[in-house]
């Protein structure tokens, strides 16, 4: 027990109060989570990865991956308008993390190869790609969803989105 005599909160119970401070949609999103062990309720095995696609673990092989996952569910976009959207948000790199916009004051710094905050990586997830925000192939498939809902396809995006 902590030493201040109050007992400490299980990760479930914390996870279930953010949840709920954030809003219905992303507790729906993120409630098959709470029983698992690991950040994706999916299997190793059925993560789709740029090495499960036979491409190089790299940002040609991350966006070639990435297009394929979006032809299987219909997402739009094109390797140039995902490229150009990289190199503008995070330079090609998968660990990059804003935090000084308006979204890092907020406490949900822009994250990953196309700078998506947590919320929206959760609402635009795609199905078979990891629950982990920094994977290249999640990111880059969940921030074109994204942009497809939003804005068409990520090819009709110029600036930061």
């Amino acid at each position: 027990m902590p030493a201040n005599g109050q007992r400490r909160s299980s990760r479930t119970a914390r996870l279930v109060r953010a949840l709920a401070v954030t809003g219905t949609s992303a507790a729906v999103l993120a409630v098959p989570l709470l029983g698992a062990t690991t950040a994706s309720a999916a299997t190793p095995s059925t993560v789709r990865t740029a090495a499960s696609y036979g491409y190089a673990n790299n940002l040609d092989g991350w966006i070639r991956a990435s297009l394929a996952v979006m032809a299987e569910n219909g997402i739009p976009g094109s390797y140039n308008g995902i490229h150009r959207n990289i190199i503008r948000e995070s330079s090609g790199n998968p660990r990059a993390i804003n935090l000084w916009d308006s979204n890092a004051r907020m406490g949900i710094p822009s994250k990953g190869l196309l700078q998506v905050i947590d919320p929206t990586f959760r609402a635009y997830h795609v199905n078979g790609t990891s629950w982990d925000i920094y994977d290249p192939v999640a990111n880059i498939t969940a921030a074109c969803n994204y942009a497809a809902k939003r804005y068409g396809s990520i090819d009709n995006v110029f600036g930061a989105y």
